[in-house]
């Protein structure tokens, strides 16, 4: 695919959990060598947007449609994983497996099989711990690791499926400043190299920095879509978060500060 046509567009695209609808009539597309990051308050359905761009979460009314035209709904678990890649909000705990047999599980849609015919499957697993700094964890079992670096094992892992399409949901969690700076580069990097990168992210500052489109949800709508200085707008962040904001552009990007709500809690006292 050429930059800046669409990998894939979701279209008028609804979801549901049972009878409760989350997402309203969305409609998205992500471009190779773009990062599109989908921002809003708690429980504005942006993680259930992203994972109903990989089908694993299917339309209660819409359509989510590759670049070829295929269906994501339609695809098998291995064709859908060598297409798109996601880097979800919860994993699984392994028990007694190392770090380079987790990162090694991004390989299966790339093997025939008994894990034939992937020849440059441990190179790809090299690179991309290297690229997330786990590379000297490799061996350790991945139960006794920290928060923070099973996050980066996990997108280890997204990483070595080596697909078009990655979607990363919240991917700075737990992690500490400077890996927050790594992933961040990580995701610009990812894009630089054709990817199409959706992630939804807390920060906005974070997304201001990172993102070519920003995608702005409320109450399960999308309200707005654009660059982030179209859609990061101090008028339009204050109503949606539903607190003064104040944005100013800086030398470095966007400036986020919401204004102290100057509540109190009520001061108890010893009888």
């Amino acid at each position: 695919m050429k930059q800046g046509t669409e990998a894939l567009r979701a279209t008028d695209v609804s979801l549901a959990y049972g009878r409760e609808r989350i997402v309203h009539d969305a409609s998205i597309a992500l471009s190779p060598g773009s990062v599109t990051a989908l921002v809003g308050p708690n429980g504005s359905g942006k993680s259930t947007l992203l994972r109903g761009l990989t089908a694993l979460h299917r339309p209660a009314h819409g359509d989510v449609l590759f670049a070829d035209g295929a269906d994501a709904a339609g695809l098998g678990e291995r064709e859908l994983a060598r297409r798109i890649a996601l880097l979800a909000q919860s994993h699984p705990d392994p028990s007694g497996v190392s770090v380079r047999e987790v990162v090694a599980y991004g390989r299966f849609a790339h093997r025939g099989r008994f894990r034939a015919g992937d020849p440059h499957g441990a190179d790809v697993i090299d690179r991309a711990m290297a690229a997330t700094g786990i590379a000297d964890l490799s061996d350790h079992p991945v139960s006794q690791l920290s928060g923070g670096q099973r996050q980066r094992v996990w997108l280890a892992t997204c990483l070595a499926q080596q697909t078009g399409i990655v979607l990363l949901d919240e991917p700075t969690t737990y992690l500490d400043v400077r890996y927050q700076r790594e992933i961040l580069e990580i995701v610009r990097d990812l894009a630089d190299e054709g990817v199409a990168v959706g992630v939804v992210l807390h920060d906005l500052e974070q997304a201001a920095e990172v993102a070519d489109q920003v995608v702005l949800l409320v109450r399960g709508r999308i309200i707005a879509t654009g660059t982030p200085e179209e859609v990061l707008t101090s008028a339009r962040l204050s109503t949606a978060y539903e607190v003064p904001i104040h944005v100013e552009p800086d030398a470095e990007g966007l400036r986020i500060r919401p204004q102290r709500l100057r509540r109190r809690l009520p001061v108890s006292r010893a009888a």
